[in-house]
């Protein structure tokens, strides 16, 4: 495969503004998933002032987005009060399901070769953390799942990464019916420990983990929280090439944050 074409360095003032730019983006597009989620439980509608509550945003901003919303079709009003809009429901399709699935794999190959690395997608998603995508080449393999990564999310940095988005209550839960397990020398002991790691963790922060889920390996997770959606995209290494991994994951969470726009529906529906 051609290698990509090599693009001219950012200057520090352009970065800054490129991270200024996806961080605005990012939040706009949090709010508005939040809205759209609020707006899904209501079947009989609901007007702005209660979805501004229920989402915790200030009422002009809800307003601003709520219409936009509704100029986009993802909503519609009728009589003061937000409904889904045909758009939103078009998303429950086969088709939309595919064609949603396709933008995320062709993303993650993107990534794949741009950064030279494997890269994975997964979400938590009723109870259970899954890895949704995995995009690899026979040069750079994805990491062998040779213990279920539904069960050792406590060891590896994507798990890591889902369970630090969760609320107290839910990750307690997801611990009770898979507890914290030894898988190498290096994976976290117990339940107290993980909790503690945890806590510390912001919902914003990259997670790394090494040769904690298996011997060999280092790996970076990133984030994605889009709602009530706790989604992660990651990376993985072999531990003698660690020196990379700091780099190759600031690379891939700048991507991120520069497309997810265009994959926050798919990502969060």
């Amino acid at each position: 495969m051609a290698a990509p074409p090599r693009q001219r360095s950012s200057t520090p003032v352009e970065a800054a503004d490129q991270q200024q730019s996806a961080a605005t983006l990012i939040g706009s597009v949090q709010r508005a998933m939040r809205l759209l989620e609020s707006v899904a439980g209501h079947g009989h509608g609901a007007p702005a002032k209660q979805l501004a509550r229920e989402t915790g945003l200030a009422l002009p901003t809800a307003y601003h987005l709520l219409r936009t919303l509704v100029h986009e079709g993802y909503l519609r009003r009728d009589k003061g009060l937000f409904f889904l809009g045909e758009a939103a429901e078009r998303l429950s399709s086969s088709g939309a399901q595919e064609k949603r699935r396709s933008t995320i794999v062709d993303a993650l190959a993107h990534w794949r070769d741009s950064i030279g690395v494997p890269v994975y997608y997964a979400m938590y998603r009723d109870g259970e953390i899954e890895v949704l995508c995995v995009s690899d080449t026979s040069g750079n393999p994805a990491v062998e799942e040779w213990a279920d990564f539904r069960e050792t999310g406590h060891a590896h940095a994507i798990g890591q990464c889902l369970l630090a988005q969760l609320d107290e209550d839910t990750r307690r839960d997801h611990l009770d019916r898979y507890p914290v397990q030894s898988l190498t020398p290096y994976t976290v002991r117990d339940d107290h420990s993980l909790l503690r790691r945890l806590d510390r963790m912001r919902r914003t922060e990259l997670v790394v983990e090494r040769q904690e889920y298996a011997l060999g390996t280092v790996c970076a997770a990133i984030p994605i929280t889009l709602g009530a959606t706790a989604a992660t995209m990651a990376i993985s290494l072999p531990s003698h090439q660690a020196d990379r991994l700091p780099t190759a994951a600031r690379q891939l969470q700048t991507e991120v944050g520069r497309l997810l726009g265009s994959l926050a529906l798919s990502i969060s529906i």
